[in-house]
């Protein structure tokens, strides 16, 4: 292994000045509510509102005032996620109960959660999108109340119609037109016109993210995201213009995010930086994506692909494009990644639209432990038990051994009741 071209030293560590000032946030919100709310949504540049909730008709309007085509792509999209959604629920089933020993008989229940926010980043750049991969599984795994928090644009009392047509399409339940770490504020703690939540998911900020770090307990969350980012495995048969164009994609989202390249080819590599640079020129978002490029971009030369696999795994990316001839022979040796895309037709992209997969995922290695947002994450497994007379009389006194041995009298007890002792 050997670097064609190395990323500059980062320093992901908590920043003490934002902690402190979500802190800060986070004790006004709770202790003064609607109030607190309203001047931070006009601090950071929207305007008076008399309520937060945007109303059912400002939903209706904007789906369909947004064009024809839009709203063609928005709907198809959502149908997509949804149907991959629902996929996964079915997958996960009850069960019930099955007798394990004499009179003992277990067993699990699928519960959704009682209530969710959907944190959708915005403003004057709408990522409407985000609002389809959050409120859908949300919805298809059966949660009763389904919220969105949104920024309101600047200087405006709304947020961008594209993402309230897309909250729309997908079906949320309550809408709020509040941002930033007093959003997450709100939903974790409750105001005199947000009522609280059990769950808060979406990517945001730093200070979004922050609030949900010091908020989670008090609310459940699905992870801490950090800079987006893709990795692509690719062997001399892969296009440069397509594995340039997909490390672009990725660096246009900010100036922390990356791109990487792990070839087996030196071919590949010289073509695709080559081909990096002429499409930055192309490029609307240029001053980004390619300083995006040049801090955090990476093309590492692997001796083989099994080498190749063994790099994404340390990675742990939170985007793995497999573009090799045979990528199914590959895909074996593959075990971090947030969400995979196999062979050179699977563009990134698609999955963050289209496809049906979603696009909220693990980053900065955290796909080591974890998978990305899923229909899952707002089901609980919870598990039962039945235990008959002739059952208890089998487990009592294994039970009442073991507490002994913790030191816990009362246990024990318990355990000895169940047999009249």
């Amino acid at each position: 292994m050997k670097f064609h071209k190395k990323a500059a030293a980062k320093n992901f560590s908590r920043d003490p000045r934002v902690s402190a000032a979500v802190k800060e946030i986070i004790e006004r919100v709770d202790r003064h509510g609607d109030v607190a709310v309203t001047d931070y949504n006009v601090k950071f540049g929207g305007a008076p509102a008399i309520s937060f909730r945007v109303p059912e008709s400002e939903l209706e309007r904007a789906y369909n005032e947004i064009s024809p085509e839009l709203r063609g792509a928005i709907e198809r999209a959502a149908a997509n996620i949804r149907k991959f959604a629902e996929l996964q629920r079915d997958s996960l089933w009850p069960l019930g109960e099955v007798e394990v020993d004499e009179g003992v008989f277990l067993g699990h229940s699928v519960i959704p959660v009682d209530s969710c926010c959907c944190y959708v980043p915005g403003g004057n750049h709408p990522l409407f999108s985000t609002a389809l991969m959050l409120v859908i599984p949300t919805k298809a795994a059966g949660v009763p109340r389904v919220c969105a928090a949104v920024p309101p644009m600047r200087g405006s009392t709304l947020p961008h119609p594209a993402t309230l047509a897309a909250l729309k399409a997908a079906g949320a339940d309550e809408v709020y037109a509040v941002g930033g770490a007093q959003a997450i504020a709100a939903f974790a703690c409750g105001t005199e016109s947000i009522s609280p939540v059990a769950m808060i998911v979406g990517p945001g900020n730093k200070y979004v993210t922050e609030a949900k770090r010091q908020l989670y307990g008090r609310v459940g969350i699905d992870f801490i995201a950090g800079p987006s980012e893709v990795l692509v495995i690719a062997d001399d048969s892969a296009s440069p213009a397509v594995t340039a164009a997909d490390i672009l994609a990725q660096s246009e989202h900010d100036f922390d995010a990356a791109g990487i390249l792990v070839t087996t080819s030196e071919r590949l590599a010289r073509d695709t930086e080559a081909e990096v640079k002429r499409q930055l020129a192309e490029l609307d978002t240029a001053d980004i994506a390619a300083k995006a490029w040049v801090d955090n971009g990476r093309i590492i030369i692997a001796d083989s692909l099994a080498e190749a696999a063994e790099i994404a795994n340390d990675i742990a990316p939170e985007h793995l494009e497999i573009n090799v001839r045979e990528p199914y022979e590959l895909m074996g040796l593959l075990r971090n990644y947030g969400s995979l895309f196999i062979g050179e037709g699977s563009a990134e992209v698609f999955g963050d639209y289209v496809a049906g997969t979603n696009h909220t995922l693990p980053t900065m290695g955290a796909a080591r432990y974890t998978g990305g947002l899923s229909v899952m994450n707002f089901l609980k497994v919870c598990s039962f038990q039945r235990i008959t007379p002739q059952g208890a009389a089998r487990l009592a006194p294994d039970a009442e051994t073991m507490a002994k041995a913790e030191g816990l009298t009362a246990h024990a007890k318990a355990a000895a009741a169940r047999i009249g002792r």
